[in-house]
């Protein structure tokens, strides 16, 4: 991670409930790589640890709670489309962001915004990590749709893909914007 200014975690396979004391349940088609979950627990650990910025997308959201010890919802109907269906229409939801919350700033506004959902795991406020904050949730059924950490200069987690485009608000892309000249600020500072 030398020479790195910040830490970006993507979507991906399903996080081990065993990071969260779940037995994984048998019924539960689950999608593990326990090797990428410690990988990018480690790689957490570290950029808080350097007070680096993270941008948690999806799954990266749902690792950045548990990593604060929270835990997770391990499967949550009606959030993406079947397994035999095509992610290239993804379901959309309505979220609200909450005015005050750092990715409101960057986006430019709060408020209500149509996004995609790609998810099966995700979390309530009964699995939110207490030293996290909720930013943004689910409308229709109060899943938590974006997270902030109170105790660093720049963590946002979000459960959509912003970086799907056309299926964001436009908007949305200021996030890796405001992410890269974070990034850049920081290995400025580390440089000093």
């Amino acid at each position: 991670m030398r020479g790195v200014g910040g830490l970006l975690l993507s979507g991906g396979p399903d996080i081990d409930p065993t990071f969260y004391g779940v037995v994984p349940d048998p019924d539960v088609a689950l999608n593990l790589c326990r090797p990428l979950d410690d990988l990018e627990f480690g790689l957490l650990d570290y950029a808080l640890g350097q007070d680096m910025p993270v941008l948690a997308i999806c799954r990266g959201m749902q690792l950045l709670n548990v990593a604060f010890g929270g835990s997770l919802i391990p499967d949550i109907p009606g959030h993406h489309n079947p397994p035999d269906e095509d992610d290239s229409a993804p379901l959309k939801h309505l979220i609200y962001l909450a005015p005050g919350a750092k990715a409101a700033a960057v986006i430019g506004a709060a408020g209500f915004f149509r996004v995609n959902s790609l998810h099966h795991q995700g979390l309530r406020e009964a699995q939110r990590s207490p030293r996290l904050m909720s930013i943004a949730y689910s409308v229709d059924d109060g899943l938590i749709e974006g997270l902030e950490s109170p105790e660093h200069s720049w963590v946002i987690g979000l459960q959509c893909h912003p970086e799907r485009q056309d299926e964001v608000p436009k908007s949305f892309a200021n996030l890796f914007a405001a992410f890269l000249d974070r990034a850049e600020m920081h290995l400025e500072k580390c440089q000093t």
